[in-house]
């Protein structure tokens, strides 16, 4: 039997095996690799990383995908964008029947139940679903995944530590950094994600909580809080600052949706600073006090969402082996190109300045793949939208009236609430406006805001139309489909084009 072990560790030791295009032999039983070759490599597979990868791949370059976890996406697909919209899209049908709102609509329903597993269920089959057609696009577009932590070892080369201790180097032209962030810790505050959970958590509970307190009234804030508010818990938001909804949402905006989601039953606090948590038995106390300073007060809760944003993630990469310092908030600093200071490696995504959202990732991996191969780059940041995907929801691109006056810029409002719409009416979705900002002189489009029906759908419009230099009139003079909600961001343009729209 021994004898039997032997000769097959000598014929791995004499016979190497092949693996993903490396050279693998054993010694002792651990695996050892040569070299792969490759154009590029991508260091991470969200949104920025594997839209990166399978440009470069369409642009002839032999492209190496690393990722570290067991499926493809990163956050966004995993943790992050893709399961809170099934939540927040099934959590709304779940509220729609058991609050009465479809019985108003002539839908009389009964014995209405939350079968909170099969919810849960059908997002993990998003997911799945999702990332597993990231892996037949990498299949389709013969790009190369390698599993395991990357780690830049020299200007062209990445070494790959695997998940049986075994590693791999990959040779390569260009190296891209496309590691995403991670989930900002709030000093004092353990997370177990059983209890007292992050947004990855907080996509998982396995019982609708009694009481929920929320950490922080931004976009993931306010999704989740909605979600599990929908659901039958009661919750509550603790915002350091005096408005919710994060940066960037325009204030005319951001109290209208604080007021909506008052009423939909979601608490908030305002001006206020958590200063603490502590846990016994079941219950979670939240300790707080006036951000301006004040008397403490305690809220108890059965779950604690810890939601203060997302750092990049830059630690463990090798960063500091090849010149490449970071910035005050751990970010890489990169030129108009995505290029750092070493001219072989790029960095895209969250792990560079601007806002940190998927789709702003996706343009940036595409522009520097094109600007590698000899193209023009070019991406307007101004020209990115934000969504935010309650309900309902909320969108914005652009300048906020709070930047046009600090800015000293002369500017023309155009508003026009969905009320006055006639699909929006029709559908009994009437909460929110349209609120568009233009140039008092050329009528140039600065800025448009949403706070109503498929916000995230008809922001794009705006985007377009910012993104070719449009003005409010070009907008306004555009035909529009009958009855639609985009008529109103039409009517709007035509309130800031003109003074006034045509149907309020």
């Amino acid at each position: 039997m021994q004898s039997g072990i032997r000769n097959v560790i000598n014929f791995a030791i004499k016979t190497p095996l092949k693996s993903n295009g490396a050279i693998l032999g054993a010694i002792n039983g651990r695996f050892y690799s040569s070299s792969h070759e490759a154009d590029i490599v991508v260091i991470g597979s969200g949104p920025g990383g594997y839209v990166a990868a399978i440009k470069a791949a369409q642009m002839g370059m032999k492209t190496v995908c690393i990722e570290k976890n067991p499926t493809l996406g990163g956050t966004c697909l995993n943790v992050g964008c893709i399961p809170s919209k099934a939540l927040l899209n099934n959590s709304h049908y779940y509220h729609m029947a058991h609050s009465g709102d479809l019985a108003n609509r002539g839908i009389v329903v009964g014995d209405v139940r939350l079968d909170l597993d099969k919810l849960m269920q059908q997002k993990s089959n998003a997911v799945k679903a999702l990332t597993g057609g990231i892996a037949g696009l990498f299949k389709k577009n013969k790009v190369t995944r390698l599993d395991g932590h990357g780690t830049i070892t020299g200007p062209n080369e990445v070494q790959v530590a695997k998940g049986d201790g075994s590693t791999e180097t990959v040779k390569t032209k260009y190296i891209m950094i496309a590691t995403g962030s991670e989930v900002t810790p709030f000093p004092g505050i353990e997370i177990d994600e059983e209890t007292i959970v992050s947004s990855t958590g907080a996509l998982s509970l396995k019982e609708v909580p009694r009481k929920m307190v929320v950490i922080g009234a931004g976009v993931i804030g306010l999704e989740l809080g909605s979600v599990w508010s929908r659901l039958g818990a009661e919750v509550t938001a603790i915002e350091f600052m005096e408005t919710i909804g994060g940066a960037g949402i325009d204030g005319e905006v951001s109290k209208t949706f604080q007021k909506i989601l008052t009423k939909q039953g979601i608490n908030f606090k305002l001006g206020t600073k958590v200063t603490g948590a502590s846990k016994s038995g079941g219950s979670i106390s939240v300790t707080t006090e006036a951000a301006k300073g004040g008397n403490p007060e305690t809220l108890d809760c059965d779950v604690l969402l810890v939601s203060v944003g997302r750092r990049p993630f830059t630690e463990n990469l090798g960063l500091e082996s090849v010149g490449i310092v970071k910035d005050d908030k751990g970010r890489i600093p990169v030129n108009g190109s995505f290029q750092t200071v070493v001219p072989s490696i790029y960095a895209i995504g969250d792990v560079i300045h601007g806002p940190m959202l998927a789709h702003k990732a996706e343009d940036e991996g595409i522009f520097c793949v094109e600007g590698i191969n000899g193209g023009h780059v070019h991406i307007d940041y101004n020209c990115v939208p934000s969504v935010v995907y309650t309900h309902p929801e909320v969108a914005w691109v652009g300048k906020t009236e709070e930047d046009l006056q600090q800015e000293g810029v002369a500017y023309k409002i155009g508003k026009f609430p969905f009320l006055a719409n006639s699909r929006a009416k029709t559908n009994n979705e009437t909460e929110g406006f349209v609120k568009v900002l233009s140039d008092q002189q050329t009528d140039r489009i600065l800025g448009t805001h949403i706070i109503g029906p498929v916000a995230g759908e008809l922001i794009n419009e705006a985007v377009l139309a910012m993104e070719y230099g449009a003005a409010a009139e070009d907008v306004a003079r555009v035909c529009h489909a009958h009855p639609t909600c985009a008529e109103a961001l039409r009517e709007a343009n035509t309130a800031a084009y003109i003074g006034k729209p045509i149907n309020f």
